[in-house]
């Protein structure tokens, strides 16, 4: 069955909705992979890389991506781990566990905070693909992105545990 999130906010100012609901998907995310087993959690179901334990991976790579990378201006080598988006960015090596996988999720979204903190939602950057995009963007891209791929863990962890 998979774990729903209830918003912790509801009304306030746009930016700490945005931050609330951002965090809420990161969560539900999370949630997602935690407490499958090892192999339950590396189990591949569909064609793509796609499993519970990818999609934490995958969401850490989006973080740097977007917060080390993009807004901290950070060289891919400066970030605390890899940030290289596509296919590689779902890659879980043997030796990670979920515990482990989760914990950099949460390390990176932590900094993520960080750098987004002492900056406004209007604050621009130019994105080498998508061009220029300001903070509430990438709030709002990641929320999207997270939501997505919680729904995606929702259906493999309903199959994984129905069985």
């Amino acid at each position: 069955m998979p774990v729903y999130v209830l918003p912790e906010k509801t009304l306030g100012p746009e930016r700490d909705l945005l931050e609330a609901m951002l965090d809420r998907n990161r969560l539900a995310l999370v949630e997602n992979a935690r407490g499958l087993s090892e192999s339950d959690a590396r189990q591949r179901l569909v064609p793509s890389l796609t499993t519970p334990i990818s999609l934490v991976k995958h969401a850490a790579v989006a973080e740097r991506r977007w917060f080390q990378w993009l807004v901290a201006g950070l060289d891919e080598s400066e970030c605390d781990g890899p940030s290289t988006p596509g296919d590689a960015s779902f890659a879980v090596a043997e030796d990670e566990t979920v515990a482990d996988v989760i914990a950099e999720y949460e390390r990176t979204s932590a900094r993520s905070r960080e750098i987004a903190a002492g900056r406004s939602l209007d604050d621009r950057w130019t994105h080498p693909v998508v061009g220029e995009v300001s903070l509430r963007f990438i709030y709002l891209f990641l929320i999207e992105e997270y939501a997505r791929h919680t729904g995606h863990g929702d259906i493999l962890r309903e199959q994984i545990t129905a069985r």
